[in-house]
Formats: structure tokens, C-alpha cells, sequence
């Protein structure tokens, strides 16, 4: 039992360490060093290149293939997501030549994010599986959920940080934005808690923006994890035993299960990204 227990723990273990190395593949990041941000997760940063690329490529085919007449059925499904998105951002930017970038910014995030957090949806071992294969190395790591990576989600929502500054002093002024983290909320007598409260402010909406996502790929990541062990607890043993055949059943169908309203947190998390990117990129527009 203790073995069993070893087992599934290694396995778990290795699967949520990140590449971190092409001279040596089996050694990673570690799970005691999930926030260390002096490693370089090089599975994150190629997945997240191949997928942004991928979501470009379909956006681009999309909008070159664009026709005034009867869309096809690959143009229409862009089409209604391009109009959702650019309602959703008329109805919270007000400045008509801001959205003419953040409308499609919007749009890129979201296909990007739901692109990265589909990878979810794969078998757990199958790239992993050939990526030892092509190593020859049975220990070598492998993440194929970019934003299950905090250092991917937390550089999502920099990126949208740095948008928010950027519209800042444009709609405000370089004097007009240091005046406000000065004056707002309780006026000039109060200049230094002004402006420690909106730093404070930035950091956090960055910190928890980043994290919400992280937290619910991270934990729908493990969730599968836990459903492969169902399934192989008896190839690990080399038996079958009593329990071993309803085990793998339960594994079918609790995957099947979780893999179907997974579906729906992968396709929720990129809104719900892409919709406070458009809620704070909005607040940098406003004046206090």
C-alpha cells in the first residue's frame, strides 16, 4: 500500500514539474520552487509560441477567406465571436479609436488563452509519452498546459497591466496620470496614501488577474491527473485485481465527465480573462 501510495505521489510529482533544461530533461522546476521565477519553464513558453501562432493562423485565414455573401460555416462562428467580443467592448470602452486596438487585443487573448487551456483536454500522457520517446529519457518532463504555469498567466496579466498604463498617460497625460495616483481617491492633502493605495491597486488587480486563471487550470490539471490514476492503479501493480476493473470503469466515466464540463471552465476562463482585461483597460480611461 505504501509502494501504491509512492507511486501515484511520483507520478503527480512529475507530471506538475516544468522542463526546465534541454541538457537535462528529467530534472525541472519542482513543486517547492513553483513561484521561483529565476527558472525559465521552456515547455510553457514553446506550447504558448505554437498555440499563439496556431489561434494567428486561424484568425488570419478567417479574415482573408471573409466574404459578403453566404459565410461559410468557419466565418461565421468567427464572425459571431469578432461581434460578442466588440459588443462587449463598446459597452465598456467608450473611446471609439481605443477600440479600435483593444477590440481585437480582446479577441487575441481570448482564441490564445482558450487554445492554451484546451491542451487540458488531451490525454495526460500522450505528449508527454512522445516527448520521452524523442529524448530516450523515460524521466523527461513535459507541461502541455501553458496557463496552468503561474509564470504564464502572471505574464498575461502584466501584458494587460502594461496596457493599462499605456492608455493612462495617453487618454490622460504623462502629468495628467502621475497627478491622479497622487490626488485619487482622498485628494491632495493625503498625496502619499494616494499613491501607495493605487499602486497597491495595480499590483493587485495584476496579481489576482494572473491568478485565477492559474488556479482553476492548475486545478483542473490535477483533477485529471487524479482520474488517470483510477484507470492505471493496476497496470502499476502488474495484476488485476477485484476492484481493478470497477476502477477503470469509474475512470471512464468520471474522465468523460470531467473532460465534458471542463470544456465549459476552459471556454469560461478565457472570457472571464478577456473580460477584465476590457473592465480595467476601460478604468484607465476614466477619469477620477
Amino acid at each position: 500500500m505504501a509502494s501504491e501510495s509512492s507511486g501515484a505521489a511520483d507520478y503527480i510529482k512529475h507530471h506538475l514539474q516544468s522542463l526546465t533544461s534541454l541538457n537535462d530533461v528529467s530534472e525541472g522546476q519542482g513543486l517547492q520552487n513553483i513561484a521561483d521565477f529565476s527558472f525559465i519553464n521552456l515547455d510553457a513558453i514553446f506550447f504558448a509560441i505554437v498555440l499563439g501562432a496556431v489561434g494567428s493562423f486561424l484568425l488570419w485565414r478567417a479574415a482573408r477567406k471573409a466574404t459578403s455573401g453566404v459565410p461559410g460555416r468557419f466565418q461565421a462562428a468567427v464572425e459571431l465571436l469578432y461581434e460578442f467580443v466588440d459588443d462587449m467592448c463598446k459597452g465598456i470602452i467608450h473611446n471609439e479609436q481605443s477600440r479600435k486596438v483593444v477590440a481585437p487585443l480582446g479577441l487575441a487573448l481570448f482564441t490564445w488563452i482558450f487554445l492554451m487551456n484546451a491542451m487540458d483536454l488531451l490525454p495526460v500522457d500522450l505528449l508527454p509519452r512522445v516527448w520521452q520517446g524523442m529524448t530516450g529519457n523515460h524521466h523527461a518532463l513535459l507541461r502541455v498546459v501553458p496557463t496552468a504555469d503561474i509564470n504564464t498567466s502572471l505574464a498575461l496579466a502584466i501584458g494587460v497591466l502594461i496596457f493599462c498604463i499605456f492608455y493612462s498617460i495617453k487618454i490622460k497625460g504623462g502629468k495628467g496620470w502621475v497627478h491622479e495616483l497622487f490626488t485619487a481617491p482622498f485628494g491632495p492633502m493625503l498625496g502619499p496614501v494616494n499613491f501607495l493605495l493605487n499602486i497597491l491597486e495595480y499590483l493587485s488587480k495584476t496579481f489576482s488577474h494572473g491568478m485565477r486563471l492559474f488556479g482553476n487550470m492548475y486545478a483542473g490539471e490535477l483533477v485529471f491527473l487524479l482520474i488517470a490514476l483510477l484507470g492505471g492503479s493496476w497496470a502499476a501493480s502488474g495484476s488485476i485485481g477485484f476492484l481493478d476493473p470497477i476502477l477503470f470503469f469509474f475512470h471512464i466515466i468520471a474522465g468523460a465527465a470531467w473532460a465534458i464540463f471542463h470544456i465549459l471552465i476552459i471556454t469560461l476562463q478565457a472570457f472571464i480573462f478577456m473580460a477584465l482585461a476590457f473592465v480595467y483597460i476601460g478604468q484607465a480611461h476614466d477619469h477620477h
